[in-house]
Formats: C-alpha cells, sequence, structure tokens
C-alpha cells in the first residue's frame, strides 16, 4: 500500500474531524499534540533511555567545508530509539500531522503547496534557510 499524498490526507481528515472543527479547538488539540510529541521524546531519553542527550555549546569554525561544520555540530543524540519509543512517537507525530491538516483545512491552505513552497525557499536560501 503506497503511502497517501498530503492533499488525499487533508481530505481524509476533512472527512473525520466531527469535534474540535472550531479554529480554536484545532490550535489547542494542534499545540497539545506538540507537547505530546515533545514529552514522547523526553521519555525515550529519561524513561526508557533508548536514546542518550548530550547537549554541549555548538562550535562552528570559519573556514571548514559544509560537511565538516555538520559533523562538529552534531545533533546531541546518542544511541537509537528502540522499537516501542519508535512507535511511540511515530504515532505522536501522526497525531500531530492530523491536527495540522485539520488547521490547514479550516484555514483554505493546501498542504501539498505549503511542501513545495517551503522546499523551494530551502532550495534557493541554501544553509541560510532558518539561520
Amino acid at each position: 500500500m503506497s503511502a497517501p499524498s498530503l492533499q488525499a490526507f487533508q481530505d481524509q481528515v476533512s472527512e473525520l474531524l466531527l469535534r474540535h472543527r472550531s479554529l480554536l479547538d484545532v490550535l489547542s488539540k494542534n499545540g497539545q499534540s506538540s507537547a505530546s510529541v515533545n514529552r514522547a521524546v523526553v521519555k525515550a531519553i529519561t524513561e526508557c533511555g533508548c536514546i542518550e542527550l548530550h547537549a554541549t555549546k555548538q562550535v562552528f569554525e570559519s573556514g571548514v567545508s559544509l560537511e565538516k561544520a555538520k559533523e562538529n555540530a552534531g545533533t546531541h543524540v546518542q544511541g537509537e530509539l528502540c522499537e516501542n519509543c519508535r512507535e511511540v512517537i511515530g504515532s505522536e507525530l501522526g497525531r500531530e500531522l492530523f491536527y495540522m491538516s485539520a488547521l490547514c483545512n479550516l484555514l483554505g491552505i493546501n498542504m501539498d503547496e505549503v511542501v513545495v513552497k517551503e522546499s523551494q525557499k530551502c532550495a534557493t536560501l541554501g544553509l541560510f534557510n532558518l539561520s
């Protein structure tokens, strides 16, 4: 089974969302789902321990290649998610995507267009995007 397009998912969310159709409800549920993603990641570190966080200052040296700069910056994450944590975090991300889609529906925004525009912006700005 192939993954549905963003538009197909957006249409499906529109058909399924019966409760919380108010923009305010969707905004609060979107925020709540985002917090649930964050909490699931934290629990993977603090309760399960399958991943560890080793955060330090990210030092950027001038004159090094982009690849070397990425390597030096790192992600602060060590280890890999266990199957259970991967499932829980994936589920929470799915819920977050559901409410993001609902928000797009209520505001008349097409998620495919958002992705295309953001991709174009990333391609144009490259490394300087979101810095």
